[in-house]
């Protein structure tokens, strides 16, 4: 009788635990399924960013203010992979830049480097997070330093591609063209997207 019992219980206990098992692999598996789902829907705003373009004096899109909501709102790992995943689909030709541009042709142009430089963001972003956390003075100074990031691989991207094409430029002059005039929209783009991040990461995760 004891032998019968103690096999029950046996039996019972590893039905248990299979039961366990399969529904954290559900669970992990629902997870994955989000976070591909967010990467996708992610990566398409960043494109979508990137169409927009703002009249003013020297007209600028939303990509940064994407690049930085992204990874804001999804955190490090997954805002880094949603960003390389935009910039690979670029890669291979889809319209996903400014001005519905694509391929690589147009990531060696002129503003190429500011590709790299959203890389640079955001895994500076990631880094910021992982080891100073994510408040949000954190992810604020996160974007300002990853702001400076994409300009200086953006700048020196310049100057190399038009000193190649064109002739030699001095620094002042790439900074004049490809950095002062953005700074202030550049700085509103990080306070809007500083503002989005507070009010929606809780429907995120």
């Amino acid at each position: 009788m004891n032998e019968t019992s103690g096999a029950a219980e046996r039996r019972g206990s590893e039905k248990i635990m299979t039961l366990n098992t399969t529904g954290e692999n559900t669970l992990n598996n629902r997870l994955k399924a989000k976070d591909y789902a967010l990467i996708g829907q992610f990566a398409a705003l960043i494109a979508l960013c990137s169409w927009i373009t703002i009249p003013s004096v020297v007209p600028f899109t939303m990509q940064t203010f994407a690049v930085f909501l992204t990874v804001g709102l999804l955190g490090g790992r997954r805002g880094s992979l949603t960003v390389v995943i935009y910039l690979l689909l670029g890669a291979i030709g889809l319209p996903v830049f400014s001005g519905f541009s694509g391929g690589i042709g147009y990531m060696m142009g002129p503003t190429g480097g500011y590709m790299i430089g959203f890389i640079a963001s955001a895994l500076l972003m990631w880094a910021m997070e992982r080891f100073l956390g994510g408040s949000q003075p954190v992810l604020i100074s996160s974007m300002v330093l990853g702001l400076l990031a994409c300009y200086a691989f953006g700048t020196a991207w310049f100057v190399i591609v038009y000193t190649k094409n064109t002739g030699a430029i001095g620094l002042g002059t790439a900074l004049g063209w490809c950095v002062f005039p953005y700074i202030i929209p550049d700085a509103l783009k990080i306070a809007l997207s500083a503002f989005l991040c507070r009010r929606l990461k809780r429907f995120v995760y």
